[in-house]
This record gives C-alpha cells, structure tokens and sequence, in this order.
C-alpha cells in the first residue's frame, strides 16, 4: 500500500462517519451535529471522491467498497438538501396582488445577549417597519434599548433573561390570551397566544427558542426535540391562521424539524428557494439555516429575505405574508407515518415535560 493509498483510506473512513451517524436516531450532541453542515459535507465528500480515483488503481475490493461508501453518502445528503434549493418545487406558492388586510410580515432576530450594537437592529426595524419583532437572547439591557420602538409596536410581551433565552416579542397588530410557557425546562421560556389580522382575522402563533444539542448546552438533542415536537403534535389537524416562528436551533432538513412539519401540517416557505441560511453570520463558510418562520397553508409568500449583520452572531430573518384561504387547495404539506408518530411521541415523554399539551 503506497502512502498517498494510506492516506486516502484514512480520510476517506473519516468522512464516511457524518452520513453514517447523522442516518442514525441517536442524539448525543455529537451526532445530531452532523445534522447542520450537510451543504460542508456534500463538499467534503465530494473531494474524498476525487482523492480516491486518484489513490486508488482499484486492484482491490475495498477500493470500489470505500468509493461506493462515499457516493452512497454524498447522495444522502443532497437527497436531503435538496428540498431546499431553488432547483425543487416550492411549496409555498407566490402572492402577486396587492398589499392587502391580509398581510403580515414578521422580523425575527436572535440579537446575542452580549452584542450592544442596539442602533443595528433599531435600524432595520424602521427600514422594514415589520407588523411583528421577536427577539431571542434579548435581556434587560435589550429591552430597554428597543424602548424607542415602542411607540410604533404598541402590543408586546417580554421575557428579559441573562441566560441567552430571553425573549421579546413587539406587534402593531393586536396580541390576545398571550402566554409564556415553559414547556420543557424551566429556564427556556416559549410564546403563545393570537395576533389579529387588520381584517379581523385571528392567528394563533407560537414563538421558540429551545436550547440546541452542545458540549457546553445539552448532551443531546432530547429537550430540542421535544419542545418542537410538542409544539407540531398539538396543532390541530387541517388547523388554520397559524404560525411558529424563532430559532429552533435546528436545522431545516433535520428529522426532527421534518417530522415537526409533518405533525404540524405546517409548509415552509424555505422549500424550493433557498437556505437563506442565518447562523454563523461571523463565518461565511460554516453558516446553516437556523430562525425559521413556519405557517398553515392559508398563507402564501409575498417576501422573504435574510436581512444583513447586526452585530450578531444571527443574521435577522424577514417574511411577509398574506392569508388566502383558497390557498389550501393549492399547497400540499408533509404527513408522517406511524413509526414516525411514535418517534415523536417517545422523544416528548423522555424529555419529561412540564406541560403535557398547549
């Protein structure tokens, strides 16, 4: 075996592993991050690809054995990332007519509880004048910096935290039986309760931030999981006017977020347009999309943007929407199946939760 072959064969097991695991159910932190760079991967995979043909004479069985690995692994995560790329059917269809009672457009910014850059996201707020502002890791400190934006958001609900789960959540629009709950854990807090449409219409919406799968967060992915989990279970089946919106510190083409989308029946606009990835903003080559804006399939898509840096480590995420209830005929959601219902259902009950329902 000649030393570039050793080296190839080496490499090339390596990067057999983050296909391998992340295809498992397991949720050590370890493996469920091999959930986010799938885009990293693919790239990675494809080099060892290269690295290979050019190593090996293939004389030997394992060579076709380690190449085939590889291409199994790199058709898995495009089979994956695909969805999410403007090559795939949007599933989310465009609205064209005019700005309307109808709309809404919601601005969701995870700020970094220690960035002080406050003008930042000041700014952009009255450039983009959303109906709704959420702010995730916004503290006390944040809280009375977005005191100026009060008078044009006369509806809120704050949650200062110094834990990096604070949480603030601005409206034009009317808020009603708004709640704070703390589903899994006591020191996360999540949003609830209705914004009413300029027609007089009511959403229901849902707000969260529940703590990601890290060496130094949660060994595991169990409490993410389950506080999305829970949040799609206890949507109505055909529900209408709905939307969850945060960051979900998970990934779009995750299995939990895709079974979050099936249980819910909720569509993402992301599908068909783009990652619009909003995490790392410091690093422009490990970035995945993170803050999510998810809606029933009432709603179609007006615009949808990731608004530049704000001294953050999140870029903000912008969406406008407009409520059309024909729209249901012509959009389709996910639905899960059995073994996947039971999944979910054993995620939720092993992060023992606090609140058994919404």
């Amino acid at each position: 075996m000649t030393d570039l072959e050793l080296i190839a064969l080496l490499v090339n097991l390596v990067f057999c592993l983050p296909s391998l695991a992340s295809a498992t159910k397991f949720d050590h932190w370890w493996i469920r991050g091999f959930d986010f760079p799938r885009v990293q991967i693919s790239i990675i995979i494809m080099a060892n690809i290269v690295l290979a043909l050019f190593a090996y004479n293939f004389d030997e069985w394992w060579h076709f054995f380690l190449v085939g690995a590889l291409l199994l692994g790199l058709a898995y995560q495009i089979v994956l990332i695909y969805p999410y790329t403007t090559f795939a059917k949007v599933q989310v269809i465009l609205y064209e007519g005019e700005n309307n009672l109808d709309n809404i457009s919601i601005l969701v910014s995870n700020v970094l509880t220690p960035n002080r850059e406050y003008h930042k996201l000041i700014d952009l707020v009255r450039e983009r004048d959303p109906d709704i502002l959420l702010t995730l890791e916004s503290d006390k400190k944040w809280e009375e910096a977005l005191c100026v934006l009060e008078t044009r958001y006369g509806y809120s609900e704050k949650v200062p935290l110094d834990n990096l789960y604070g949480m603030h959540l601005y409206s034009k629009l009317p808020l009603e039986e708004i709640e704070v709950k703390y589903l899994i854990q006591d020191d996360i807090p999540s949003i609830h309760g209705h914004v009413r449409l300029p027609n007089g219409k009511r959403v229901k919406i849902h707000c969260l931030h529940p703590r990601p799968p890290s060496p130094n967060e949660s060994k595991t992915s169990t409490n993410r999981d389950a506080e999305l989990l829970l949040t799609g279970r206890d949507i109505e089946d055909n529900a209408e006017r709905v939307l969850v919106f945060g960051d979900l510190n998970d990934v779009a083409w995750s299995r939990t977020t895709g079974l979050f989308l099936k249980m819910s029946g909720l569509l993402d606009p992301r599908r068909g347009r783009g990652f619009f990835n909003t995490f790392n903003a410091d690093y422009l080559l490990v970035r995945w999309p993170l803050d999510h804006v998810f809606h029933t399939d009432d709603f179609t898509l007006i615009d949808i943007a990731r608004e530049r840096n704000i001294g953050s480590d999140h870029f903000p995420i912008y969406i406008k929407l407009n409520y059309m209830a024909r729209a249901k005929r012509l959009q389709e959601g996910l639905e899960p199946d059995r073994e996947e219902e039971e999944w979910a259902e054993e995620k939720i009950q092993r992060a023992n939760p606090k609140e058994e329902s919404l």
